[in-house]
């Protein structure tokens, strides 16, 4: 048995706890910047750290939509291609088929003919699958493409890519229209369908949130990354050109992973992890606050208690010097570990990290880190969302409209102690009375239901 906690670890420990300590003072400072680089990323591009993309949606859905749609949804190494059928006011979508379509590597760093050609060819092929279907009715069918890659648009049907990121590198598909690409693609393919609308995962969740729920105005992503979309009104978005939009409104995506502010609790750990990172000294909000990266601030804590103290034993034996081998499911299930000698946070200290024979000490001292590093992500998303509630002027007190936040991903849908203790910073930060209207909701499926129903919002066919 390794020796039990010692002072050097303890030493390591109670900095850890001092430097992400978010206390509500401290948050209110991170909400008050996030809306501050909100407000400077509408006057124009390129004066704030978070882009403010203008999506160019300006109706979203409320249920009353009707007909067939389709949706593209791209944004990894695979694709989905998702037909769903919309039955109007009794908010019910009566059919939903999807397929999953895995791109042959090849085809990831060929041309973008070739690329475009394969997901036409793939809509082809569930296209022929409809059957007879009545509900079109001589229409043009219209698809909602979720691209999730960085786009500079200029209409909802438009965009252009600025550059790949992930495992793509389809170079002469950079400064093209993909929306054009996908459509002369679809044409050769003899498909008849109209790109209706180009949209990113979290307008999609924002979408597919207000279809179920009109008091809906936000919709965030907590997942491997981080982003947030809401409902602006359009006269306070100084960088529209051209007419206002007849509803007055326009969804914005604000990039917020890329927000930093002095007010932010960054730590030693935080620092290394983005000095390795592929991006260094981007994304830093969501470096602190998203799925891709818990796991590894919490690995880096562990090697540094390694490097003063014979806990664990020698590095050398352990895999403490892996990146990213701690997942954020690892630390989610350590945190949750409710058996009396800690014994899931036994096994996957022994199983993933090669640390064997730990005390029940050393144990509950890897939960304490956990619960740190994640309660400083939850409460920082938090301030994060209360920085845009308050943008658009809600979630004061007296204030009676309900205002619901769609929220999906993997670190808000399946880690609880994340999950409840970003609904409680809600409440702290609001307070009693403001808070009573303000709700947060799982709401899955933003970059496929949520894309076929912003197609069905901008239809051609409507009135």
């Amino acid at each position: 048995m390794v020796a039990a906690v010692d002072e050097a670890a303890e030493k390591v420990v109670a900095q850890l706890r001092e430097e992400c300590a978010t206390p509500a003072t401290r948050l209110d400072g991170v909400a008050t910047a996030m809306e501050e680089e909100m407000r400077a990323g509408l006057h124009e591009e390129g004066s704030s750290k978070i882009k403010m993309i203008i999506s160019y949606v300006d109706n979203l859905p409320n249920g009353s939509e009707e007909g067939l749609f389709y949706a593209l949804d791209l944004g990894g190494t695979n694709f989905r291609v998702l037909r769903v059928q919309l039955a109007g006011k009794d908010k019910r979508v009566v059919k939903h088929e999807s397929r999953e379509v895995s791109i042959p590597p090849h085809l990831m760093s060929g041309s973008a003919a070739e690329l475009f050609g394969f997901i036409a060819s793939a809509l082809a092929k569930f296209v022929a699958d409809e059957g007879h279907n009545k509900v079109l009715d001589g229409k043009q069918r219209e698809l909602g493409f979720t691209f999730s890659f960085p786009v500079r648009q200029s209409s909802i049907a438009s965009g252009t890519l600025i550059k790949w990121t992930k495992a793509f590198a389809v170079d002469d598909a950079v400064g093209e229209d993909v929306v054009a690409e996908l459509q002369t693609a679809m044409e050769k393919q003899g498909v008849d369908m109209r790109v209706s609308a180009l949209i990113n995962d979290t307008v999609g969740t924002l979408a597919a949130g207000s279809y179920n729920d009109e008091d809906v105005v936000i919709g965030v992503i907590l997942g491997t990354g981080s982003n947030a979309a809401y409902v602006e009104k359009a006269n306070a978005i100084p960088k529209l050109e051209g007419e206002l939009p007849k509803s007055g409104n326009m969804v914005i995506n604000t990039e917020w992973g890329n927000f930093s502010s002095s007010c932010l609790p960054i730590t030693e750990y935080d620092q290394a992890l983005d000095k390795e990172s592929l991006n260094p000294r981007e994304q830093i909000f969501e470096k602190l606050i998203s799925g891709m990266y818990l796991g590894d601030i919490v690995r880096r804590v562990l090697l540094k208690i390694a490097s003063q103290s014979s806990i664990f034993g020698p590095i050398k034996h352990t895999r403490l010097k892996t990146r990213l081998i701690l997942r954020t499911p690892d630390i989610s299930a350590m945190h949750h570990d409710e058996t009396p000698d800690l014994r899931i946070v036994a096994e996957t200290l022994a199983e993933t990290l090669k640390i064997k024979d730990t005390s029940l000490e050393t144990r509950k001292m890897v939960v304490e880190i956990c619960d740190i590093v994640t309660s400083r992500s939850a409460r920082l998303a938090a301030a994060g969302i209360v920085g845009i509630i308050r943008k658009i002027g809600r979630g004061t007190p007296g204030d009676k409209r309900k205002t619901v936040i769609a929220i999906d991903g993997g670190l808000f849908e399946h880690y609880a102690k994340f999950r409840q203790c970003l609904e409680s910073t809600l409440v702290e930060l609001l307070g009693e009375e403001a808070s009573e209207f303000v709700a947060v909701k799982l709401t899955k499926d933003g970059s496929g239901l949520g894309a076929a129903l912003i197609a069905a919002a901008h239809s051609q066919y409507l009135n």
